[in-house]
């Protein structure tokens, strides 16, 4: 680590996106700081899919390999550390670090992602990303013809049937309560024969995070090879809000088209601003991140 503190540009998140604006603006040689905690959302998840090139490779590799190439570029710099709090001086940011540390920088790239937020469910945390999965184009194929569970209700569980259903013809929606289906959507379930059980879900009986069983309240189990989970999930970093950034009423980080938050100088991408959560959309979103922040400071300078 430099003791130089300060930036053309701090990029808060090194995963995906992240790494991939960073890649954009080393190549124009922005003086660049990369600042991440290590601990990305799907460092749980076996195997990384629906991205060529890649397909297969675990998140991890795919992660490092980039570190790598982004980390050749000598105008950018990684810091290992979980930053903490922003505040606007002057024309810059200064980002303080859990270790004390503070960075100051012309512009700042939030690629932070979202924290998932669990359900009470005993084996959920540990199923989730493994067995229990959120994204057909991610995860779908390996589970192809398999008997498959989605846990949902209402549209969310029919847009995910919908989706699943050309995967596999036997599903069976666990909405954990009472189904609330209006005449249209239960008219379409029922057309392609996808039960709903209504049952509470009390825990996930699993080996090394591989469903075994669905267990319900009443005792009785269910066993799928896959569950679906549409779940509730917060922005992992509150450091956007507190700097003013607004956030859509999905919960996402409002942006443009370029990936500009609503406050000045302050670009974000990643999962942090849409719910297409993939290793693709994420590079590609950081690579426009990078090129868009690049512009501004060059309209700035020259």
């Amino acid at each position: 680590m430099t003791d130089n503190k300060y930036f053309d540009v701090i990029i808060i998140g090194g995963s995906y996106a992240g790494l991939s604006a960073a890649m954009a603006l080393g190549r124009s040689l922005r003086r660049v700081l990369l600042i991440d905690s290590g601990l990305p959302c799907n460092r749980q998840t076996p195997h990384s899919h629906n991205f060529i090139t890649h397909d297969g490779d675990t998140p991890k590799a795919i992660a490092e390999k980039a570190k790598a190439q982004v980390l050749s570029y000598s105008s950018v710099i990684f810091h290992n550390g979980l930053a903490i709090s922003g505040k606007k001086t002057g024309n810059a940011f200064v980002i303080t670090t859990q270790a004390g540390k503070s960075f100051t920088g012309r512009k700042l790239i939030f690629a932070t992602g979202i924290k998932d937020v669990m359900p009470d469910i005993k084996g959920f945390s540990e199923c989730w990303g493994i067995s229990v999965i959120h994204c057909p184009y991610c995860h779908g194929y390996e589970f192809r013809n398999k008997k498959t569970g989605i846990m949902a209700n209402g549209a969310k569980a029919l847009h995910l049937a919908s989706l699943v259903n050309n995967l596999t013809e036997d599903i069976t929606i666990l909405t954990s309560g009472k189904a609330v289906f209006n005449n249209e959507e239960s008219a379409k379930l029922g057309k392609h024969h996808i039960e709903i059980i209504e049952t509470k879900i009390s825990a996930i009986e699993h080996e090394k995070g591989n469903i075994r069983n669905i267990v319900f309240d009443d005792g009785s189990k269910m066993s799928f090879p896959a569950v679906y989970a549409a779940i509730a999930f917060v922005q992992h970093s509150d450091i956007p809000v507190s700097l003013g950034c607004e956030l859509n009423e999905a919960g996402y980080i409002k942006t443009d088209g370029f990936q500009k938050t609503t406050i000045a100088g302050i670009y974000a991408c990643g999962d942090n601003t849409f719910m297409m959560r993939s290793v693709a959309a994420a590079v590609y979103a950081g690579n426009i991140t990078g090129a868009m922040v690049n512009k501004e400071l060059t309209d700035e300078d020259f």
